[in-house]
């Protein structure tokens, strides 16, 4: 992996140029270098030997207190450690002013050797991150830094039991209580929040829960839909403005933890808040500090969100990797079979490595193409955010557009083909591939929660086809096709013309597609079949990355030679599924919408 990591970063994405700006000046390919040495390192020493034990030994509530394996604290000790959880932030507060698409890089080795232990830190620095965008300077001092620094953790509190993803229904209310109070706008919060990850534990002495709640309106009543939701910082134990615990509990409790079917390493919660078993200042009700305007809490919430959603994208992505190493040298040890001739297979002949065998190296390229290409794609989005951070005003208002396309897109082309890749995992193993003497079953288990994680496939397809390739008249997704047009531009004068000719083919079918799914201007028309329209726009857009990437492949060297063999697999094998996709799209097929729910 660390091959290829190293090529995407340097090779194609010339991550070593970010030296010359100002933002990185004191950093150099030698300090990048070190910082991926550093986080292999603990990635391999403190997390991947405890994989297995942080899914065996899943957390555990005795009515009082959760408790999780030693290694869990020692490995986000060790990360903590590392500087990482501030790795992009300003020397200011702690940070390494790495760009982002380093500490990506560095991040994706943690999930590939724990995706749930490492599931702390990326809550934290997404928490932390959000508060130094958006909090107050003396928030940002007690609570961002704190983060940053390993002594407190955080979550993020959206779904609720009853309303889930349909956050215009978070019945949490939040009451006045003082207005003056220097932490922020002080509150008071009732409600439950559920699926909380990381929501309690005691890893950190403290944990810092950013949490959605409405405010009532003038009447009393909760302001309906999205408009009326606030943020709130709502710690578990109370803090004074110096940061120093003032031994009080909050009134948050853990109702109880949800037992998934993967990503076992990190607390999922059922989070009560101001239920009064906990009084803080002599009365019931958890104490929340208003982070930005009232009612400005949901578009605070996607700095996190955004943020959340390309790790959750990378997370798949390393878990495909995981397993396709893992098969990948199951492959090359386990002898089966022997070779077929026109006179049928000799029983006397030794058996061959399944690897020889032509389907068997079907699904490792198959694998190969999606982790390859998925961690392609989330490099390109973290390279985006440099761009948007500390480039020049024209580059950063063109990364935003392209990267406002492509976030529903690496959040979800992964959890969805990087679970693929961990199927043919097992499928590679046969027989050992769902037992647990092997780790791919575990692979696949923790993947299948990221199809979910961060908003389900539905939503992001609703996002892209309802939102983001429509928004200010079609110029963010005339920014993407602009970029793929210039790949195809340089790859017509190269022996991947043909290739480049029917990414272009695609290319223009979503073009085609996205005009006819909007051609009657009723949402219930066009949004029916945004899922699929969701793949074909993946699909087309990993066709592109690979193009790009098996152009930036020099030699003939056996690694080279791998990359051009995944690229020409995604367009002999994966590009054709655009069309089937894009069909009903673009027919605006009414059977779904349609059909009634008696039918079932």
């Amino acid at each position: 992996m660390r091959e290829t990591l190293d090529f995407l970063l340097f090779d194609w994405l010339k991550a070593g140029e970010l030296t010359a700006r100002e933002r990185f000046a004191e950093h150099s390919a030698e300090t990048f270098a070190a910082v991926l040495d550093t986080c292999e390192r603990i990635a391999r020493d403190k997390f991947a030997p405890f994989n297995r034990l942080a899914d065996t030994q899943e957390p555990h509530f005795d009515g009082e207190r959760v408790h999780l394996p030693q290694a869990t604290h020692d490995a986000t000790r060790a990360y903590a450690e590392s500087g990482m959880l501030a790795a992009a932030q300003d020397y200011e507060v702690g940070g390494m002013q790495l760009p982002c698409v380093i500490e990506m890089a560095g991040n994706a080795f943690f999930s590939k050797a724990s995706v749930a232990m490492g599931g702390y830190a990326m809550l934290t620095s997404g928490n932390a991150s959000l508060l130094m965008a958006h909090g107050t300077p003396l928030q940002r001092e007690v609570f961002a830094r704190n983060e940053f620094a390993g002594r407190w953790f955080g979550t993020m509190c959206l779904s609720e039991p009853q309303a889930g993803s349909s956050l215009s229904d978070v019945a949490t209310r939040a009451e006045l209580e003082d207005e003056a109070d220097p932490l922020g706008p002080r509150y008071r919060l009732t409600g439950h929040k559920m699926w909380i990850s990381a929501g309690e534990h005691e890893i950190t002495e403290n944990i810092v829960h950013l949490v959605l709640a409405k405010v009532p309106g003038p009447d009393g009543k909760p302001i309906p839909g999205t408009k009326g939701i606030s943020l709130f910082i709502v710690p578990k134990w109370l803090v004074d403005e110096q940061a120093a615990l003032t031994g009080e509990r909050n009134d948050v409790s853990l109702a109880g933890l949800n037992h998934k079917l993967g990503y076992r390493g990190t607390t999922n919660c059922l989070l009560n808040f101001g239920e009064g078993r906990f009084t803080p200042g002599g009365r019931a009700g958890a104490i929340g500090y208003l982070v930005g305007r009232p009612g400005d809490g949901l578009r605070c919430m996607f700095h996190m969100m955004n943020e959340a959603r390309i790790g959750v994208g990378l997370g798949a992505v390393m878990l495909g990797y995981a397993g396709y190493e893992a098969s990948l040298d199951y492959a090359k040890q386990r002898p089966q079979g022997r070779p077929m001739t026109r006179a049928g297979k000799d029983a006397a002949s030794p058996q061959r490595p399944i690897i020889e065998h032509a389907d068997v190296r079907r699904m490792l390229l198959a694998q190969k193409s999606y982790v390859e290409g998925g961690l392609a794609l989330a490099l390109y989005c973290a390279r985006l955010v440099d761009e948007l951070h500390t480039g020049p005003d024209a580059a950063a208002a063109e990364a935003q557009a392209v990267l406002d396309v492509l976030i529903p897109i690496a959040k979800s082309w992964p959890s969805e083909w990087c679970l693929e890749a961990n199927s043919l995992a097992i499928q590679v193993l046969g027989g050992y591939g769902y037992t647990r003497d092997f780790p791919v079953e575990q692979y696949w288990r923790d993947n299948r929660l990221n199809m979910i994680h961060e908003g389900t496939h539905g939503i992001q397809a609703l996002d892209l086809l309802g939102r983001k390739v429509v928004q200010r008249g079609g110029a963010s997704l005339a920014a993407l096709a602009a970029r793929v047009q210039a790949t195809l531009e340089r790859a017509m004068q190269t022996d991947w013309a043909p290739e480049a000719n029917r990414l272009a083919a695609a290319l223009a079918q979503v073009g085609g597609a996205t005009k006819q799914a909007w051609s009657t201007g009723q949402p219930e028309d066009a949004l029916a079949n945004a899922t699929p329209y969701l793949q074909a726009f993946g699909h087309t857009v990993l066709a592109w990355l690979w193009l790009d990437v098996a152009m930036a492949a020099a030699g003939d060297g056996d690694f080279a030679q791998g990359k051009r063999a995944a690229a020409r697999y995604f367009f002999a094998y994966e590009l054709p599924k655009v069309g089937a996709w894009l069909d009903v799209v673009a027919r605006r097929e009414p059977l779904c919408r349609d059909l009634k729910a008696e039918y079932f």
